[in-house]
């Protein structure tokens, strides 16, 4: 006689209403024949002190993001397109987190900690063996970035003519900066930050070039009281002539969807006029290189196995020149949103999106455990 098959599972959702995250998950759970997530809006768990969940529930956490209230309350700037706040935003956002009491957790908060800091994030990959871009504002002996002044010591110090400047807890590429110099003292930052008149930062969707290292040092100052990371810039492999490097979405260890991204800037991010590439002649390239796609893919599930109480992570992966080897560049806590992208040939979530994959996996778990991963 079979054992009992254990009743559909109760989802929830910390999230934004009329969210395209949320949605495209309730799409999901609704499509599995299950009830729709009860909607716990971010609004209200940092106005009231966070949220109780059903022992049964099991709680995903979405992004806090596209919403100007919650943007308000999170970084205390009533204008969402500023940069800077992101020190309060993280501080915030992970009381919030913690602040979730009861069911069952799809988002560790020990890991989201880690995941939205940068330099934790790179030094627990470091340590892990998982190739990442030198740093020398991670792991053991950490420097300080107190400003411009700091960068070009460490840049000096470091031999890093090409590096990536980044806010320590931003995210979709806010307040980064790829900095080059050269011979002469020339230096120039290639940026979505746009430096207004009385020095205020603000994102832009477009992509500008710094020439003159006081506007570069003006910029970098203001944001270093919200905490830096540095990264040496690794040449990337290009695909068309454009830049690219991939982001894996990685569910319950298993490497599901994957999508190239290229561009002009050394910023391939697709809100900023970056593209989607082919995926296939990636693949192609990197057999060619001698290496093999799914050493490729077993790079980002390594990375994603560092953050083990986490369903889902989205990985940036950087294919250097000649496509051979990689490096990981982030690791994403909502890196899921790939609209319409389905599942990789053999990943087990064919014909599923990033959302149907989830709730596939927890089911899986469910079913063979009798509790959703945890």
């Amino acid at each position: 006689m079979s054992a009992p098959v254990p009743p559909g599972p109760r989802f929830a959702v910390v999230g934004n209403p009329g969210n395209r995250r949320v949605a495209l998950f309730g799409d999901a759970v609704s499509a599995a024949g299950l009830p729709a997530p009860r909607l716990v809006p971010w609004r209200d768990v940092l106005c009231g002190g966070g949220a109780d969940f059903a022992a049964d529930e099991i709680v995903r956490v979405d992004s806090p993001g596209e919403d100007d209230e919650v943007d308000r309350l999170l970084r205390g700037t009533d204008d969402p397109t500023r940069v800077e706040g992101s020190a309060r935003w993280y501080a915030r956002f992970t009381a919030a987190v913690r602040g979730l009491r009861g069911g069952s957790r799809l988002d560790d908060p020990d890991d989201l900690a880690v995941l939205f800091d940068k330099r934790r994030c790179h030094a627990v990959l470091d340590a892990a063996g998982i190739p990442v871009p030198a740093s020398p504002t991670s792991g053991p002996g950490a420097a300080p970035v107190r400003g411009w002044d700091d960068v070009r010591a460490l840049m000096r110090d470091h031999r890093m003519h090409r590096l990536f400047v980044k806010p320590a807890h931003g995210s979709s590429a806010s307040g980064v900066l790829a900095v080059e110099s050269g011979g002469g003292g020339r230096i120039r930052a290639t940026t979505s930050v746009e430096r207004a008149p009385d020095g205020l930062l603000y994102n832009s969707l477009r992509v500008r070039r710094y020439d003159r290292e006081q506007d570069i040092a003006a910029i970098v100052d203001a944001l270093a009281p919200d905490g830096l990371h540095l990264e040496r810039w690794l040449p990337k492999a290009s695909q068309d002539g454009r830049a690219a490097d991939l982001r894996v979405v990685v569910v319950a260890g298993r490497a599901t969807h994957a999508v190239v991204r290229t561009s002009r800037f050394p910023l391939t991010n697709l809100h900023l006029g970056g593209s989607r590439g082919d995926l296939d002649a990636a693949r192609r390239a990197v057999e060619a290189a001698g290496a093999r796609w799914a050493d490729v893919l077993g790079v980002c599930e390594r990375a994603a196995a560092c953050f083990p109480r986490t369903l889902c992570v989205g990985v940036d992966l950087l294919p250097a020149v000649g496509w051979r080897r990689t490096a990981v560049g982030e690791v994403n806590a909502f890196g899921d949103l790939l609209p319409r992208l389905t599942g990789l040939p053999g990943s087990g979530a064919e014909g599923l999106d990033t959302y149907a994959a989830q709730v596939a996996a927890v089911l899986h778990d469910r079913h063979r455990t009798g509790t959703p991963h945890a």
